[in-house]
């Protein structure tokens, strides 16, 4: 139980270390675009190898993964609405977020991270945690980390405000992972297949809304060979587990 924290912990630290950094320094927008291409490739393959195929594999025509999916994918959108109408749509673009919006920037990337956080305890019930989730879990943190510190610090918050800010999520993301692991030790196939189906949709939304257009905006036009990367890595990782 303990370690399911502890890795729930470690996968959104980035967070915390991304914006320090961006406190710190100004990281070029260029540079933000192909890490957070990167993230993507490698979460694209963790959705299509450590979640999707997963779930349909734990319980393969039982109509559980297709409800599980379609179920994240609209949680997301809905989500993300939701946030987008209370000023949260400016913390997609790098370094675009406003004033007072500090609530919706912590919303939107929770609303991302704990789906995958939650996955990261569930595959401990098995032994060990799926490298690949854990590995794209913290490439999407850090790029989301620097373009909202560099957005709310551009607004006038003070640092020590957006630190705790990103201490919370952490903390919130490093519940979801042991809520992960005690909430579905014993869980029956149907329900472990729903759950790991929801985090892919989730996921996958968020990638297409936010990430890869954010991506190749900033990151130009090697952001398609650094995604191609991203993708290669996590396969090999997931191929290797």
């Amino acid at each position: 139980m303990t370690e399911a924290l502890l890795y729930g912990l470690l996968a959104a630290a980035p967070l915390i270390a991304g914006g320090a950094v961006a406190l710190r320094w100004s990281v070029p927008p260029r540079a933000l675009g192909l890490v957070m291409a990167f993230g993507a490739g490698v979460l694209i393959a963790a959705v299509a190898y450590e979640l999707a195929l997963e779930s349909f594999t734990t319980a393969p025509w039982s109509g559980a993964p297709a409800i599980g999916f379609f179920a994240g994918v609209a949680t997301f959108f809905l989500g993300d609405l939701l946030i987008d109408r209370m000023g949260g749509a400016r913390r997609k673009p790098i370094g675009g977020a406003g004033g007072g919006v500090a609530l919706a920037i912590v919303l939107g990337i929770v609303l991302d991270g704990i789906p995958e956080s939650a996955v990261i305890g569930m595959t401990l019930l098995s032994g060990e945690v799926s490298a690949a989730v854990f590995v794209a879990v913290i490439l999407s943190n850090l790029p989301e980390a620097f373009a909202a510190t560099a957005g709310l610090r551009a607004s006038g918050h003070r640092p020590g405000r957006i630190m705790a800010l990103w201490v919370l999520v952490t903390a919130v993301s490093g519940l979801a992972a042991l809520a992960g692991y005690v909430l579905l030790d014993g869980a029956g196939d149907n329900v472990v297949a729903f759950v790991l189906a929801f985090a892919g949709g989730a996921i996958l939304t968020m990638l297409a809304d936010t990430m890869m257009p954010e991506a190749f905006e900033k990151g130009g036009r090697l952001a398609g060979v650094v995604t191609s990367l991203g993708f290669a890595l996590a396969f090999l990782i997931s191929a290797l587990e």
